[in-house]
């Protein structure tokens, strides 16, 4: 009998659970998805009508395999081909539309006053973690939400300080004359050559990183970089597919890859890291790259609240900064290069004012901080690009609390998308000539560009904004003085013009452009 009743009880308990699990997954496959859908449709928002489990997943993925099968022509477009989904989306529907990412719908938000409400209320609308297989490359102050990520933030501040990034500024130098030195070598005989700058400013960005955040350890920075590199591509194609909970833990080639991955970068970051508390012990003034900034902004954290370590980062911590560091900072500037590089050939015009400027100031001599600061349309030029290929195309909130957006009220847990590059390409935020190159937009500032309101959002918007966003604009002016003081350029006409998300905007098929020795 008691044999009997054990296994009516394990039955009961077996059947319940199958019960509660068929409930739950009903409920998120399905039941929610259409409560959801009925919300956003009785506001007035228009959208496809969800499809089990994928959404628009599928259709998001046909178009866009056949808008990257073909590049396009120089003066088109560029927005139906990075984001052709949601390109359409919004023609068909309208501004105020959404879509399906698996069984979560994902509301557009493009009006300055709603994006300033999603930007700015940090604890409403928090990053997603809907696939959590992206946490391997997305790391650090990005991926950290409410008391953490203000713990954090308060700690990498003072690393980034125009005052610690002027320290920064010999190393960044002498890595951006190493790729200029390597492009006088390849022009030296006749004078001009052709040339694919794309992976040149891959390299050179990966410098300044390994450089800038490790200072004497730049060899092993090299590594984290190529590893990095990798695990980026990886998680391209990992955001972009409906992520199945648990799917992570199946021992896929996928999965197994992106976990070696991470473990060697974790390895090389933790023998960094040591190296450096070590040489803090010994050397009177260490503190010339990012890493040790960032170590002795925390040990200060530390001490001023009694040698209380909970307050400050542990190693882990540490580790995940160091990775998004590499990350952002490296994506960031080799994007902004390459594009810069590619509109200041379509348009050589400005590439002669901005080379008349730099001459005007630097003459042929090493661009300095003070002087850096001073230039007035090198910085448009960037802006303006920034504006035209920001580097990530769209923004991404869950909603974590029941909140309104102006007259929208959303259901916990779905997400909203500010497409940033639809947002910098909007007529009626920019006028007629919104998809023109025309940095005198920026001749007075950002502010007064866009009037006030929240449009231009390269490096986000609000309390999150990217926190690197001066050490970047930094970089990409030195490389820009330094390659405007040596040479003229000009598109090959082997250029091919096809700009394709990634994580961040590159040129899928290189950057081909002919150079000229001055």
């Amino acid at each position: 009998m008691e044999v009997v009743a054990v296994t009516v009880v394990c039955v009961g308990f077996c059947i319940a659970f199958i019960i509660i699990l068929v409930t739950k997954a009903l409920n998120w496959l399905w039941l929610w998805p259409k409560r959801a859908e009925r919300c956003l449709r009785e506001q007035g928002l228009k959208g496809n009508s969800y499809k089990l489990l994928f959404g628009d997943a599928k259709a998001l993925s046909m178009l866009l395999q056949k808008a990257v099968s073909k590049p396009i022509n120089i003066n088109d477009d560029i927005v139906p081909r990075v984001i052709p989904f949601q390109h359409q989306l919004v023609k068909e529907y309208g501004k105020n539309s959404y879509f399906w990412f698996g069984p979560i719908p994902t509301v557009h938000i493009m009006n300055p006053e709603a994006i300033k409400d999603v930007l700015n209320k940090t604890r409403d609308f928090q990053k997603p973690s809907y696939n959590p297989l992206a946490k391997y490359l997305i790391t650090g102050l990005v991926d950290l939400e409410n008391d953490k990520w203000s713990k954090h933030r308060k700690i990498i501040n003072p690393a980034f300080n125009q005052l610690k990034l002027k320290l920064l500024l010999p190393a960044i130098y002498q890595c951006c004359n190493r790729m200029i030195n390597k492009w006088k070598t390849l022009v030296s005989e006749k004078g001009s050559c052709e040339l694919d700058v794309w992976p040149f400013f891959n390299s050179f960005s990966g410098d300044v990183i390994s450089c800038t955040a490790f200072g004497s350890s730049y060899e092993e920075g090299r590594r984290v970089f190529q590893l990095q590199k990798e695990l980026a591509e990886i998680t391209a194609k990992v955001i972009t597919s409906v992520y199945i909970p648990g799917w992570r833990f199946v021992p896929t080639k996928r999965n197994k890859r992106m976990k070696e991955i991470d473990y060697e970068i974790r390895k090389l970051l933790r023998g960094i890291i040591q190296k450096q508390e070590k040489t803090m012990k010994t050397d009177e003034d260490p503190n010339d790259n990012l890493l040790g900034l960032l170590l002795e902004s925390n040990h200060r954290e530390i001490e001023d609240h009694g040698n209380d370590k909970s307050v400050g980062m542990n190693i882990d911590d540490v580790i995940n900064e160091c990775k998004l560091f590499y990350f952002a900072g490296q994506e960031t500037t080799s994007v902004l290069l390459n594009w810069t590089i590619v509109l200041l050939s379509r348009f050589p015009n400005w590439q002669t004012q901005a080379r008349e400027e730099v001459i005007e100031i630097f003459g042929t001599n090493e661009p300095d901080y003070d002087g850096l600061n001073r230039l007035k349309i090198v910085p448009m030029i960037l802006y303006e690009v920034l504006r035209l290929y920001p580097p990530a195309t769209s923004i991404y909130r869950v909603v974590t609390n029941e909140t309104k957006i102006r007259n929208l009220t959303l259901p916990i847990g779905a997400l909203v998308s500010v497409p940033t590059i639809l947002v910098h390409h909007d007529y009626e935020l920019w006028g007629n000539d919104a998809k023109e190159f025309k940095p005198e937009r920026f001749s007075e500032g950002v502010l007064k560009a866009t009037k006030g309101q929240v449009s231009f959002l390269p490096f986000g918007w609000g309390p999150r904004i990217c926190i690197g966003q001066n050490f970047a604009l930094l970089e990409a002016k030195m490389a820009l003085c330094l390659i405007l003081q040596n040479f003229s350029f000009e598109l090959s006409q082997s250029y091919v013009h096809a700009p394709l998300a990634i994580i961040t905007l590159h040129p899928q098929f290189g950057t081909s452009i002919l150079l000229h020795k001055l």
